[in-house]
């Protein structure tokens, strides 16, 4: 089990955590949300939880819990720019579908 990060997203990650000044890593979860069921949810990490699984890459922690893990292993994590849009960009071998926008999947 495992989830990755590309180099664009770990420099991205590094720079935030930089400007942040602190924290161990970054949290990739799931929640149950949107058109298609769940969505991604992101945030900075201070301390590990019971059962996180810790996957580092490039230098950056990427900390998943065990429930998150069943539905995003697998995925590798990118972060794009295209014009004057940028983000995450998740590509989830677990996913059957995502609605339009890109912000939610189902499995």
């Amino acid at each position: 089990m495992a989830i990755t990060i590309t180099p664009a997203a770990a420099a991205h990650v590094a720079e935030q955590m930089n400007a942040r000044g602190h924290g161990i890593g970054i949290r990739v979860g799931v929640k149950t949300t949107g058109c298609s069921g769940m969505a991604y949810v992101l945030e900075f990490v201070d301390k590990l939880e019971v059962g996180d699984q810790v996957f580092e890459q490039s230098g950056i922690k990427v900390v998943v819990d065990p429930k998150s893990l069943l539905y995003i292993d697998g995925t590798e994590m990118d972060f794009v720019k295209q014009g004057v849009n940028e983000g995450f960009e998740f590509t989830n071998p677990n996913a059957k579908g995502e609605c339009g926008c890109g912000e939610s999947f189902s499995v």
